[in-house]
């Protein structure tokens, strides 16, 4: 499946989950209802997908992604008022630990669905 139809197929669950639940959730709702929604799409997806993350080649940590689809979007749900800069960074940290190709930031907490996608070298606001 290329990236776009996936990123298209993601974005659409989470349309329906938002215009069903409306804004108010915690994050762990929204996941948990997206969860439905990707597996209805038979979309192969994990939750809270450990990574380790290196420094110099050493392990340092690990961190756990909120989603993992199909093994090439990394998804970041989010329940906030307004998406800061530091979200964005995030993900670009994440997309260089897991080598893959885009990641999306969905927030749930406005009136609207906000999508945001990130490549590795994107900035805020792009």
């Amino acid at each position: 499946m290329e990236q776009e139809e996936l990123s298209e197929k993601i974005i659409g669950a989470a349309i329906r989950v938002h215009r069903s639940l409306g804004p108010g959730f915690l994050e762990a709702i929204y996941e948990e209802a997206l969860c439905v929604e990707l597996a209805a799409l038979e979309l192969h997806f994990e939750r809270q997908h450990r990574v380790e993350v290196l420094y110099r080649g050493q392990p340092v940590g690990e961190h756990r992604l909120d989603l993992l689809v199909e093994d090439v979007v990394v998804v970041e749900l989010k329940a906030v008022l307004d998406l800061q800069d530091i979200f964005y960074a995030t993900l670009r940290s994440y997309l260089k630990a897991t080598g893959k190709p885009f990641g999306l930031i969905l927030n749930f907490a406005c009136s609207t669905l906000q999508v945001k996608r990130v490549g590795p070298e994107q900035r805020p606001g792009n």
